[in-house]
């Protein structure tokens, strides 16, 4: 099992590292032909803007939505949420997502940097102990498509992890606090479709 880590900008270290220690093979991926050697891909946090131009420069960008239609499992944070996004409200002029996500997400919906916190979360899907979350200039989904299903939501009921067949997002940062489950999560759907093909 083989996953790669969009390797662009962002925290993509930190992500090979989390799922390196859960066993799997990781591959930094930063060219189109690399595609084709995962059976999986994170999508970082970071600045989602410059991670879209640089999709594009690098000819990443049409590869990877013909990946993700395709069914490849794809995790994205923060960032990598509003990329996966089928809808980017407050996106810079130009601005495109890979999509695949039924989701609407607002881009810097929790403010400035000095605005950064951090919640526990009750996640089912993850098991009884809350999931200690840490946002960072993240976005929120405004509004879940038929398609799509939260995962998690604030005390305030904004939606800030969903889910879509192989595809998954947060808005917030679990490869900096420890907390593995969502890769862990994310890996079964990689294993899951490996096995399948």
């Amino acid at each position: 099992m083989t996953v790669g880590v969009l390797a662009l900008q962002g925290d993509f270290r930190e992500h090979a590292s989390v799922l390196r220690t859960l066993g799997a093979d990781v591959t930094l991926v930063r060219r189109p032909d690399e595609l084709a050697a995962i059976d999986g891909l994170v999508i970082p946090g970071g600045e989602s803007s410059v991670m879209d131009k640089l999709a594009r420069t690098f000819g990443l960008a049409d590869p990877l939505r013909e990946r993700i239609r395709d069914g490849l499992p794809v995790y994205g944070t923060c960032a990598g949420l509003i990329m996966l996004a089928d809808s980017v409200l407050d996106a810079i002029a130009g601005q495109q997502s890979l999509g695949g996500l039924d989701v609407v997400v607002r881009r810097n919906a929790f403010g400035s940097q000095t605005q950064s916190f951090e919640t526990d979360l009750d996640i089912p899907e993850l098991g009884e102990v809350p999931v200690h979350a840490v946002f960072i200039r993240g976005p929120v989904v405004e509004s879940v498509g038929r398609n799509a299903r939260p995962l998690a939501t604030l005390a305030d009921g904004r939606v800030v992890a969903v889910e879509q067949g192989n595809l998954l997002g947060t808005s917030f940062h679990p490869e900096i606090t420890g907390e593995h489950r969502f890769h862990e999560y994310f890996l079964s759907k990689v294993r899951a479709r490996t096995l399948a093909a």
